[in-house]
């Protein structure tokens, strides 16, 4: 119903903007392609994640380790160059997220069939899947505009999640649902879907899948302080720990030490212009 409704909202934008582009059928197949990856089979993982595991370890685990399958996967494929300090923030952010699953342990969170550490093994399938979503936009995407490219992978993205949610349909109380989870869906569909998916496509049109991934690391900060708040939930001392390890080695990673010598550079007077040219 979220990318239902944030599917109809691109549409309208794409139907009723002035001077829109013919109907392609490759385009369709293109973006939605990338829509069954980015939308459907990163949602499918994320929810089933949430079912079994605190959302806040989503919080963590899917922004941090989206941008480092990232870059190992443009490293393999030698779409980015292999450092000695993107090495060493790979290394070092595997370290701290080894420490962060070694801290969760395995009790049974919020579901019987499953454990706190299976629902965070398969968030980290959900960020595998973000990490080939911003690849694959950024490759398969690049003839198509913004709006009409996000508007076909969120349409055949949210037709994969109806087919696969149908035969529960018919079990839910719909009487039983408040006003405030409504509310919360338009919400859901309107920012987090329509504008931000639109926004997220649209800096990838300008930058690298790197780039685009290293805005994720502003989730944890939200995410956990908006678990804590609203949630109740809690990390543990070796979590806490964990993730904070795995943010600086990602941080390294994909920027490969250029904000630390940013800052040098800042910091450093301006060398005396030379007199002649």
């Amino acid at each position: 119903m979220r990318f239902g409704g944030g599917a109809v909202i691109l549409l309208t934008l794409l139907f009723a903007r002035p001077g829109r582009t013919r109907f392609s059928w490759t385009d369709l197949l293109r973006g939605g392609g990338v829509g069954l990856v980015g939308v459907f089979a990163y949602n499918f993982f994320f929810f089933w994640a949430i079912s079994l595991a605190p959302a806040v370890d989503g919080s963590v685990i899917v922004p941090v380790m989206s941008p480092i399958v990232t870059v190992i996967v443009l490293l393999a494929f030698g779409g980015e160059r292999a450092s000695g300090a993107r090495i060493v923030g790979l290394l070092v952010g595997l370290a701290g997220a080894i420490v962060f699953f070694f801290g969760i342990g395995t009790r049974s969170y919020g579901s019987a069939i499953g454990s706190r550490l299976t629902g965070d093994l398969i968030y980290l399938l959900a960020a595998v899947c973000w990490a080939a979503y911003s690849i694959l936009s950024k490759k398969v995407l690049g003839g198509i505009d913004p709006l009409r490219a996000t508007t076909y992978a969120t349409g055949v993205g949210a037709v994969a999640l109806l087919a696969v949610s149908a035969p529960e349909l018919p079990d839910v109380s719909w009487s039983s649902i408040s006003n405030g989870v409504w509310v919360n869906l338009v919400f859901l569909a309107v920012g987090p879907t329509a504008v931000a998916y639109l926004f997220y496509f649209r800096g990838l049109r300008s930058v690298s899948p790197v780039t685009a991934t290293i805005t994720m690391f502003a989730v944890p900060v939200f995410g956990t302080a908006s678990s804590v708040v609203f949630l109740g939930e809690s990390f543990t001392t070796a979590q806490i720990i964990g993730a904070s390890v795995t943010v600086v080695g990602a941080l390294l990673a994909v920027t490969e030490g250029r904000l630390a010598g940013s800052r040098a550079a800042a910091t450093t007077p301006p060398a005396e212009p030379s007199i002649g040219l």
